[in-house]
């Protein structure tokens, strides 16, 4: 049996290994491809609380800023230009919480909130892809042709 990661197994697997009772540990746990802690924390759990189903889950962690995330998307459709770290610095200042750049940076994911910027100038990329500079006289063949003589 495959058993995703925080998650119980399934009701029917528990309750088939709570029916083999007087069965050691290790002869259930093989059987039902099992760990052999997984049969005897189910055995356990029945004997103390009477419980066939299982407990719950306290294995999720709240996220830092998800009592801020209202006042950072106000603050980001306020100020769209502002950078992670200055984000990370004004919560630091009006709210009290210091928190890294990763953890800004997935906090503004779940708001779907991105804080691209917009060039101010052409990136520069590959000559391949360049556009070729235009000559004196205005063509791009005059150009080209300076460029080989110049490489001779």
């Amino acid at each position: 049996m495959s058993k995703r990661r925080g998650q119980p197994y399934g009701q029917d697997l528990r309750d088939r290994v709570l029916a083999a009772v007087g069965e050691p540990i290790r002869v259930v746990a093989a059987r039902f491809a099992v760990s052999p802690s997984y049969v005897s924390k189910v055995r356990a759990r029945l004997r103390k609380t009477g419980e066939r189903t299982p407990g719950p889950q306290h294995n999720h962690v709240v996220p830092r800023l998800a009592a801020l995330h209202g006042v950072l998307r106000a603050r980001v459709a306020e100020q769209a230009d502002a950078t992670i770290a200055e984000l990370r610095a004004w919560v630091a200042r009006e709210h009290g919480v210091v928190v890294s750049h990763p953890v800004m940076w997935t906090a503004l994911v779940r708001l779907g909130l991105s804080l691209k910027k917009t060039p101010v100038r052409r990136r520069t990329g590959s000559r391949r892809y360049r556009r070729s500079p235009i000559g004196v006289d205005g063509t791009v063949a005059e150009t080209r042709r300076r460029q080989a003589a110049l490489s001779r």
